[in-house]
């Protein structure tokens, strides 16, 4: 993996997540998702001890977040986010350094993960990262309109 940590976390700080920071991680879901985890799936998230950690910079404002859960020797992704003004800065690439960091850690041997195959942008990240498409979940995702988008499982080795 490549250190990008010294770019990007210039005057960012890696905290773990509490119940108050919701409102703030939950409003720049909303913003950066069309559709969006709701206050209850973070909420239960850290109620239920997931490891759940953002990225805040000196101002206070919220520049990302990630949420893993373990299951013996596998890390999976629950959600990963970057604020919308930062996308395309290498603040996606960072992050993924550090959850794999910790997964591993925490004795994980791999990631999973799913994306949605409309959301392009992640799935280009992921890919340069070396996460690999496992498998694919039929109507996984709620869409617009009442339809459903599948999902498309991947994993990458620690």
């Amino acid at each position: 993996m490549k250190d990008t940590s010294a770019r990007v976390s210039t005057g960012l700080a890696l905290v773990p997540m509490t119940m108050d920071d919701v409102d703030d991680v939950h409003a720049m879901e909303c913003s950066v998702f069309p559709h969006p985890w709701s206050r209850a799936n973070f909420s239960d998230s850290i109620q239920a001890g997931y490891d759940a950690w953002l990225l805040r910079a000196e101002d206070g404002e919220l520049a990302g977040y990630f949420l893993l859960m373990y299951a013996l020797d596998e890390a999976h992704l629950l959600d990963v986010a970057v604020a919308g003004k930062r996308h395309g800065t290498g603040l996606g690439r960072y992050l993924l350094d550090t959850l794999c960091v910790r997964a591993k850690q925490m004795g994980a041997e791999s990631v999973l993960l799913e994306v949605r195959p409309s959301n392009e942008r992640a799935l280009a990240v992921y890919k340069r990262y070396g996460f690999e498409e496992i498998g694919r979940r039929k109507g996984y995702y709620p869409a617009h309109e009442g339809k459903r988008e599948d999902a498309i499982v991947m994993r990458h080795a620690l």
